[in-house]
């Protein structure tokens, strides 16, 4: 038996076989965190998930992901791009059929949304 999972992410989905085909994989929230994980600010040597961007994530039963983001700015030189590479990454996840990406305001973004990892890495204590 040979595993079929190796260079997957952690938390990625994979699909099934069963006597009807295969089945299609469920989408984890893992494996789209991951995902937004591979995204980083053009400005900001540290990826969009861990500077706190990513504000919500919405999986729907039929593979469907929304997900609701951020800007550390309103006039962010990345405005256009951001959202599109975080759209583009979600669906390279196995079992995500579409995935819409919305960027909100509200709450606006601070530094107390970073993670601790980010901190450190920008030396922001």
């Amino acid at each position: 038996m040979t595993d079929n999972t190796a260079g997957m992410p952690e938390g990625a989905a994979h699909a099934a076989w069963t006597p009807d085909g295969e089945t299609v994989p469920r989408v984890s929230e893992e494996a789209v965190i991951a995902a937004c994980a591979t995204v980083y600010d053009p400005e900001i040597p540290v990826n969009i998930y861990d500077l706190g961007l990513i504000y919500a994530i919405e999986i729907g039963g039929d593979g469907g992901v929304k997900v609701e983001m951020t800007l550390t700015a309103p006039g962010c030189p990345a405005a256009q791009e951001l959202p599109e590479q975080v759209r583009q990454a979600v669906l390279a996840v196995p079992g995500v059929s579409a995935c819409t990406v919305e960027t909100v305001w509200d709450p606006p973004w601070d530094q107390s949304r970073m993670s601790e990892e980010a901190r450190l890495q920008l030396n922001m204590f």
